[in-house]
């Protein structure tokens, strides 16, 4: 995650989207990209996704695909190649679905690029220390650790041990009393 400890935005010029939620999201977003950084060299797109989205120029991007990268050789391979394109921009969707989620996180962690975070509304974020207060509440509203729901769940982690034994001493209860009665 280059630029972390930096408010500097550098220029669109080379940009790796990872397709880590709905697909809409990015039809939106590239169009964008295309018209509001004309210098732009390349977007490219990493997906789990079998087809491409409407708005991507296959001509200006490379694609890259999680099917083509399975098991740790690979994956080594990708990052070296990711690393090797010497990307400016990272762009990682979290939209609350449980999509590539280890493939973001690591794509953030081992291609330098400054990264932005898409939400579900379209709304971003850069990934940086100016942005420490954004980060936290968007992990605790991922967590369902805010607002009236964040009481309710605190409360389920604080029963839960008092649940779990109570489950434990019940089947061990069952279990001795069915071995008591053969």
């Amino acid at each position: 995650m280059r630029h972390f400890f930096s408010t500097h935005i550098p220029r669109f010029r080379r940009v790796l989207l990872v397709e880590s939620g709905s697909r809409y999201l990015l039809e939106d977003l590239i169009p964008g990209i295309y018209k509001n950084h004309p210098a732009n060299e390349r977007v490219d797109l990493f997906t789990c996704y079998p087809c491409l989205p409407k708005a991507f120029d296959e001509s200006r991007g490379s694609v890259y695909r999680t099917a083509d990268f399975v098991g740790s050789p690979a994956r080594k391979r990708l990052y070296e190649q990711l690393r090797s394109r010497q990307y400016d921009i990272l762009g990682i969707i979290c939209s609350g679905e449980p999509i590539m989620t280890k493939w973001k996180w690591a794509l953030a962690a081992k291609v330098p690029a400054k990264v932005f975070i898409l939400n579900e509304n379209g709304d971003y974020f850069w990934l940086d220390r100016t942005q420490l207060g954004t980060v936290k509440h968007f992990m605790l509203y991922r967590a369902g650790l805010t607002g009236a729901e964040g009481v309710a769940t605190l409360v389920r982690i604080a029963l839960f041990p008092f649940t779990f034994t109570y489950l434990l001493l019940f089947a061990a209860y069952v279990h001795l009393r069915r071995a008591l009665r053969t």
